[in-house]
């Protein structure tokens, strides 16, 4: 069994929680991290961080460990999204405190560049003179005194007040003629009858922006997080290694026999279908259809089973999903909303 090192100290609860259980996950099926990332399709590197706290583990890794683990999925989910939840309010505070350094950086370059009346450069020192004994006590007049530094500290903040206002002023005289000059310009453009810039701007065409304007062209949304393929690129892969499945899958069609259940998963996500049966024999086919196209799989030694997708891009409840006994008996699945028995 792998031997964990320990989770960092400041790892939320929650994200604590949920790291724990896929350790014991891991631990219990006797696999190495290795051989889960050949088993679930990530990577052994991703699986260390996530076993080990550096990265929250994505929706798709989740699903495809419960399903090489035998682990409830339902149950696994509901960890994930506490932990998620968790993760991203720590992204946030962490993101939140490092705007704080940034402001509070900026505030001091700030003062040190530009110093008020209290915070003027420091005054060259007076000439060295004579040095006299400190006066007594009793000597001392009651009348307060401003030291040399001190006036020149308030002389450099007039100074520097003073400059900063002159060059607003300068530049506010600048804009105030270049726009006269504009002014006057434009005033004897439409005064000079001989020069033909009026005729020739009249003569122009009606500038582009008048014509109607086309709409951008659609950009299309990117896939929900752990999802790994959409459309085409799902056809013939494992809807639980992709991320189509779990809270990203819906049951347009469902039928039953006795113990059996088969239905159709589709995901909308994915633009993709696959067929799932329960309470079967071993070794009976499960046949999903869609589009022209069609998927088979068949049930393990529990009865259950799924089929690999097939692309569906029209009425998911048009999906077919049949399971064919060994004596030839064909059930297949019809619409929820249909009312019967599965169709024989």
């Amino acid at each position: 069994m792998p031997r964990w090192k320990e989770l960092p100290e400041e790892l939320d609860p929650q994200v604590r929680e949920f790291t724990g259980q896929l350790r014991r996950l891991v631990e219990h099926s006797g696999l190495s991290p290795a051989a889960v990332a050949d088993r679930t399709g990530y990577s052994k590197t991703s699986w260390e961080r996530y076993l080990h706290g550096r990265l929250l583990a994505p929706q798709g890794a989740v699903l495809a460990l419960a399903e090489v683990t035998g682990a409830d999925a339902g149950h696994l989910l509901t960890l994930w999204e506490l932990a998620e939840r968790a993760w991203s309010r720590s992204e946030m505070r962490r993101d939140a405190t490092m705007e704080s350094i940034q402001v509070a950086q900026a505030r001091f370059a700030l003062e040190e560049y530009a110093p008020g009346p209290d915070r003027a450069p420091a005054a060259d020192p007076a000439p060295s003179e004579p040095s006299s004994p400190p006066p007594s006590v009793s000597s001392v007049s009651p009348v307060p005194s401003v030291s040399p530094a001190g006036r020149t500290a308030d002389t450099g903040g007039r100074q520097l007040r003073r400059q900063l206002r002159r060059e607003r002023m300068t530049v506010w005289v600048a804009g105030a003629a270049g726009v006269l000059l504009v002014a006057v310009g434009l005033l004897l453009l439409a005064l000079n009858p001989s020069g033909g810039g009026g005729r020739k701007a009249a003569a122009a065409p009606a500038p582009a922006a008048s014509a109607p304007q086309s709409p951008p062209p659609s950009v299309p949304s990117a896939p929900p997080a752990g999802v790994r393929c959409t459309g085409a690129d799902c056809a013939g892969k494992d809807p639980n290694q992709m991320g189509c499945s779990g809270q990203n899958a819906v049951s347009p069609s469902r039928g039953a026999v006795g113990g059996m259940r088969i239905e159709v998963r589709y995901s909308k996500v994915c633009d993709a279908a696959w067929a799932r049966i329960t309470g079967a024999a071993p070794g009976e086919r499960i046949t999903v259809g869609a589009d022209g196209h069609s998927a088979t799989a068949r049930t393990g030694q529990g009865g259950d089973g799924y089929t690999p997708m097939v692309t569906v891009s029209g009425d998911p409840a048009k999906v077919t999903a049949c399971r064919t006994t060994a004596a030839g008996l064909r059930h297949c699945a019809q619409p929820a909303a249909a009312k019967g028995p599965a169709t024989p």
